[in-house]
């Protein structure tokens, strides 16, 4: 069949197959799944999300630092950042009210009677633990515990103090550019195992929970998923239609590889190498303003994790506890969901740190989160894959309002992410001259 010769995309999605079979079969017939899936396929997997995530914050820093100096260059650095922040509020307040309709419609917390709860810890997340993730006291430190966000400021930082010094800023910047070049080779390297890793990181949720486990909290899960696929069928492509001009169909068509690797790996940062490819490479959005606002989103623009999945869920408490919540704490609900994406960080997990921000906000009690543990891998593969979508479709709309979007780029057919530019480069020349050649003849 020579596998290997297949597109990326086909690739990934015989492996999907695969890791669904497979996972199936060891849910079926083992004694224990998520023994199986814990000694056999959480490790492979776990390398491959591992080697992903071991480049991001140098990916992220680098980035960052490169794209400050050269965003001069192409616009307002004042402006373009806060039309994208503005654009991840007004999308987040969106989807946090999508979620809230679809709870309130379904009502996922009502007749489920007494669940087993998992026991979990669940430390009420404060603002200033959230100001403090912001701006770390120790960026090395921040570096190594993964916390993003902090590496993001000090980047912006380090990055406008290398432009406010001049000449000598200007060749400490070129050095970090050829650190970021180098950054982006290993993640072409580390992209070719996408297969390989998809298959592990799949096969282990399916061998890990089977259907028995979604029977007591169907409706929530339900709840969820219907929320994400109306905020992908409905939401962004209004968006993007109407403020960023551009096919949506062909938007998720270019955008396929990286929603497809956040589904299974269920991670935003892990996903960034591939998504910020993606958005220059296939969307056509500007490279300086694209390496400046996918770091950016990926740290604080969850529009599944923290907006969705807090409004579904502190619905589905209230309703499980008998409590009654008002406008006033719908309100708050959504404010909390918003602002506290700020907190979340972009590693598995991160919404149990939303969650428990929105419920302390509202007065729910915490310890109803244990429920929804059991099922939190399921949903949050379909959470991550919309805080990608978020993610890649803010750029979309803020480089059309900057005229930084190459419409050329965006409506050709989708390059291959798993050849270096310079091969990819050939194989179109080569393409171009067989072209004039045929209409020579």
């Amino acid at each position: 069949m020579r596998v290997w010769k297949w597109q990326f995309w086909q690739q990934i999605v015989l492996s999907l197959v695969l890791g669904v079979v497979v996972g199936a079969l060891i849910n079926n017939l083992a004694g224990d799944g998520s023994k199986v899936a814990e000694d056999w396929l959480d490790p492979f997997g776990g390398v491959y999300t591992s080697l992903l995530k071991v480049v991001v914050v140098p990916l992220v820093f680098t980035a960052i630092v490169v794209s400050i100096g050269r965003l001069r260059g192409v616009g307002s650095v004042a402006r373009l950042t806060g039309k994208t922040l503005g654009w991840f509020v007004i999308t987040s307040a969106i989807a946090t009210a999508v979620g809230l309709a679809v709870a309130l419609v379904l009502n996922p917390g009502q007749g489920l009677g007494k669940l087993a709860s998992e026991q979990t810890e669940t430390d009420p997340v404060t603002w200033t633990q959230i100001l403090k993730n912001l701006f770390p006291s120790n960026i090395v430190n921040a570096m190594a515990e993964g916390n993003v966000l902090g590496v993001v400021t000090f980047a912006v930082l380090f990055g406008a103090a290398l432009v406010a010094i001049g000449e000598r800023g200007r060749r400490l910047t070129n050095i970090i550019d050829d650190v970021y070049v180098v950054m982006q080779k290993v993640v072409w390297w580390v992209v070719r195992l996408t297969p390989i890793g998809s298959f592990f990181l799949i096969a282990s949720v399916v061998a890990t929970y089977g259907p028995s486990t979604l029977a007591p909290l169907a409706k929530f899960t339900g709840a969820i998923y219907l929320a994400v696929a109306i905020m992908l069928v409905v939401g962004y492509p209004a968006l993007l239609a109407a403020f960023g001009r551009v096919s949506p169909l062909k938007f998720y068509r270019n955008t396929w590889p990286a929603l497809q690797f956040a589904f299974v790996s269920s991670s935003s940062l892990a996903t960034l190498p591939i998504a910020q490819k993606v958005q220059i490479e296939r969307n056509g959005v500007h490279s300086e303003y694209a390496s400046f606002a996918q770091p950016l989103g990926a740290t604080i623009k969850f529009d599944g994790c923290g907006a969705i999945y807090p409004a579904v869920a502190a619905v589905f408490v209230a309703q499980y506890t008998g409590t009654e919540l008002g406008l006033g704490q719908y309100a708050l609900i959504a404010l909390a969901a918003i602002i506290g994406q700020l907190g979340t960080g972009g590693t598995p997990g991160p919404a149990l740190v939303a969650l428990t921000l929105t419920l302390t906000t509202v007065g729910l009690p915490l310890s109803a989160v244990g429920y929804l543990i059991a099922i939190d891998k399921v949903i949050d593969m379909a959470r991550t894959a919309l805080n990608v979508a978020g993610q890649l479709t803010v750029p979309v709309l803020v480089a059309r309002s900057e005229g930084l979007l190459d419409d050329e780029v965006f409506k050709a057919t989708p390059v291959d992410l798993t050849k270096p530019e310079a091969d990819r480069t050939h194989q179109e020349e080569e393409s171009g001259e067989r072209e004039l050649a045929g209409a020579s003849a």
